[in-house]
């Protein structure tokens, strides 16, 4: 297999398909510094937007797991700041999973307002989650709490700041310690824009009225919070999914119950049901795919596992090119395979 299997336009950013303890495809493509020419390699860090959710749902569940914290705890009962027109009854239960109907102070599905978010609250001032307050705090409810599945990252960072009401640390400093660390993620952190550590990329948004490449700085938050803006690769992405699945993070009954349908109605084929922080595609031929998929202006990252066959696929792009389309041709040629290995796939790097 080659590119040219996965998509007919260039990618640019890394992948990396796995099936068991088995490298099946490799590849990186495009410039992490496009000014300065300077390549994506295997250890470019990219950020990943709103796969971070899955990183946050997974600490909420160790807190539950620890006694610390429940699914039907409320936010009146677990914040000590002014909720306003927020139902205080909201459940811990319905943040993980969309269902809350708190007002979303963004809509990832719409990158071009994304990029407007922040004409009149420069993205600057975001380095805490707190810090997205303004942007929601005095809006009302956007339906009765529990009625029905709506994509919040409003939700997220309300979960991010439980974690941090919680255990009295920064929701990343928990992350770091009790996941990153945990799976031996070295290069997965929390880092501001304005202070990158080595090997970040540069993440780039085409102009249409100058034909050339801007980065992202002025259209996402100087530092993630609780709904996204971690910053990863391929081998830490897999080496999460591995903590995950092979119980390191969280008991087998925990993990079976996170990667279960929870909400949604499976309506769009693309996107499927909701566990907690993870997607997850019914398949009517086995155990379905789940999968954590981010999404910012520039910035573009799927990583998705198949129980079938024990394939992990990864694929992030600093041009926010379309991932979503590869893994399709993915699922499409080879995951009616049994064995992966046996239709030709092997370590492959085509950067060259």
């Amino acid at each position: 297999m080659n590119i040219k299997d996965l998509t007919d336009n260039e990618f640019r950013g890394n992948i990396l398909i796995t099936q068991n303890d088995d490298v099946l495809f490799e590849y990186s493509n495009g410039y992490a510094d496009l000014a300065n020419e300077i390549p994506n390699t295997a250890e470019t860090r990219f950020a990943i937007a709103s796969m971070g959710k899955t990183f946050v749902a997974v600490g909420i569940l160790q807190l539950i797991e620890r006694g610390k914290l429940r699914f039907e705890d409320t936010l009146g009962e677990l914040l000590d700041f002014d909720l306003k027109r927020i139902d205080p009854a909201v459940t811990v239960e319905q943040l993980l999973t969309h269902t809350s109907g708190v007002p979303d102070y963004d809509d990832e599905s719409d990158t071009e307002e994304n990029e407007g978010l922040w004409t009149d609250y420069p993205s600057y001032k975001i380095r805490h989650n707190r810090d997205l307050l303004p942007l929601f705090i005095d809006k009302p409810m956007m339906y009765p709490r529990g009625e029905k599945f709506q994509y919040n990252n409003t939700g997220y960072v309300l979960l991010a700041m439980i974690i941090e009401k919680v255990t009295g640390m920064d929701f990343d400093v928990f992350l770091k310690e009790n996941v990153f660390d945990v799976c031996d993620m070295k290069s997965t952190g929390y880092f501001e824009l304005d202070r990158l550590p080595s090997k970040c990329a540069n993440h780039y948004i085409y102009c249409e009225d100058t034909g050339d490449y801007c980065t992202n700085i002025f259209s996402v938050g100087a530092k993630g919070t609780g709904d996204g803006g971690a910053f990863s690769t391929v081998g830490d992405l897999l080496k999460f999914w591995k903590g995950l699945l092979g119980y390191k993070l969280l008991s087998e009954e925990t993990v079976n119950r996170m990667l279960t349908k929870r909400s949604g109605d499976g309506g769009d084929p693309e996107e499927g049901w909701y566990g907690y922080g993870v997607w997850i595609i019914d398949n009517p031929s086995g155990e379905d795919y789940v999968y954590m998929q981010g999404l910012d202006p520039g910035v573009s990252g799927m990583a998705e596992y198949n129980p079938n066959n024990g394939m992990i696929s990864i694929m992030l792009s600093n041009y926010c090119d379309n991932v979503w389309a590869m893994m399709r041709q993915v699922r499409k040629k080879i995951y009616r395979v049994e064995n992966a290995k046996s239709v030709g796939l092997k370590l492959q790097n085509l950067s060259d």
